[in-house]
């Protein structure tokens, strides 16, 4: 079996599994946690194998038509993997406990159920390499993550939070569905292997840029797609805010780096058109959070800022490719892809601190927070 597949299977038959057995609260409250444990630590054996040089590939014959079922994780895989699996492992532990205030009102079975299928879909996005494959574990973490939103479902805001993620989403991967068929058609395979952007027309390739922004950019957060962002991240359970902003909303810059690595040199305006989104979204989403009174709101759009910084650094790496300016393109591209593992860090922290706060002050207003430090004093 690839070291590879062994952190899917976990992943996703664990959640099965988990979904059929887990009926006892006791056993729901180690179980769903160790399922993401497990998956995560199986899953940083390839991971390390890449960082050393090593790409760890796995490939399975399936019906599917245009392509095969073709997983892969390399240097970039990796790169955003690890926090994936770091990230998810941790929240899991914290919300074996986080979640005890809903035993006995709740279908806890069904939330890790959910929070499996998720961290197994993100493992899944960032390792496929045929564009079905991506686009059904896209679907997947899209619609297991909607579950993880409208947990608290008897509350009206957490429904309406819901439904607003599900459409936006949608939108975002109707643009996506429009650019792989556009380059499967140009390439006759939808492996990404045969993606390829010699023989492609300018404007073709501009048209795939632009769809790639959008359809990516929507799941990341860029302004003005963000609407779905400050929404969501509120109304799920901390935990879950954490791993949704520390490293789901990250799925759509792994996404637009892996498609720009096979559309050739890029033109100056694509790396500027970039630069200008990060630039309005890192602006526009500090100033939106400062003049927010609810903490989780205050966090998710400080994660639009952040994802805005990430954007800005990678249209610079494009400037300095279109320029041949090799110091610009470096600076640029590892300014952002350390901010993807800095914002995954900080934020999935901030997320957790938020939750241990609300847990004590049974309140997200900051206006009504004080004396934390005698209350909490480990989060403090």
């Amino acid at each position: 079996m690839s070291l590879l597949l062994l952190p899917l299977i976990i992943f996703f038959a664990g959640a099965l599994l988990q979904m059929v057995f887990g009926r006892r609260v006791a056993v729901v409250r180690v179980a769903g946690p160790a399922i993401t444990v497990a998956g995560a630590l199986a899953g940083l054996i390839p991971v390390i194998r890449a960082f050393g040089g090593k790409s760890v590939t796995a490939s399975l014959p399936w019906s599917m038509p245009f392509g095969s079922f073709s997983v892969e994780m390399d240097g970039l895989s990796a790169l955003f993997a690890l926090p994936i699996l770091v990230i998810c492992a941790l929240a899991a532990v914290y919300g074996s406990e986080y979640l005890k205030s809903f035993e006995g009102k709740k279908n806890l079975a069904g939330f890790w159920f959910f929070f499996n299928v998720l961290a197994g879909s993100m493992l899944l996005v960032v390792t496929a390499r045929n564009a079905i494959l991506f686009l059904l574990a896209w679907e997947v973490m899209s619609l297991s993550s909607f579950f993880l939103v409208i947990f608290e479902s008897e509350q009206e805001h957490a429904r309406r939070a819901g439904w607003t993620y599900l459409v936006a989403t949608h939108i975002g991967t109707a643009f996506l569905l429009v650019l792989f068929c556009m380059l499967g058609a140009q390439a006759g395979t939808l492996d990404f292997s045969g993606f390829s952007a010699a023989g492609m027309a300018p404007k073709f390739l501009s048209a795939a840029f632009l769809l790639a922004v959008i359809g990516f950019g929507t799941k990341a957060g860029f302004m003005p797609m963000h609407v779905w962002l400050p929404e969501a991240h509120p109304a799920a359970p901390s935990h879950v805010s954490a791993v949704m902003s520390g490293v789901m909303i990250k799925t759509g810059i792994y996404g637009l780096l892996r498609v720009l690595t096979h559309l050739g040199t890029p033109p100056a305006w694509w790396g500027w058109v970039l630069v200008a989104i990060g630039a309005a979204s890192g602006i526009l989403g500090i100033v939106f959070a400062l003049s927010q009174h609810d903490i989780k709101r205050l966090l998710a759009y400080s994660s639009v800022e952040n994802v805005g910084i990430i954007t800005a650094g990678i249209g610079v790496g494009m400037l300095g490719m279109s320029y041949g300016n090799d110091a610009m393109m470096l600076l640029g591209f590892a300014g952002a892809l350390l901010h993807v593992l800095n914002h995954s860090i900080f934020k999935s922290l901030l997320f957790l601190g938020a939750g241990s706060i609300l847990h004590a002050a049974a309140t997200r207003e900051i206006d009504r927070l004080g004396g934390l430090m005698k209350r909490t004093p480990f989060t403090g």
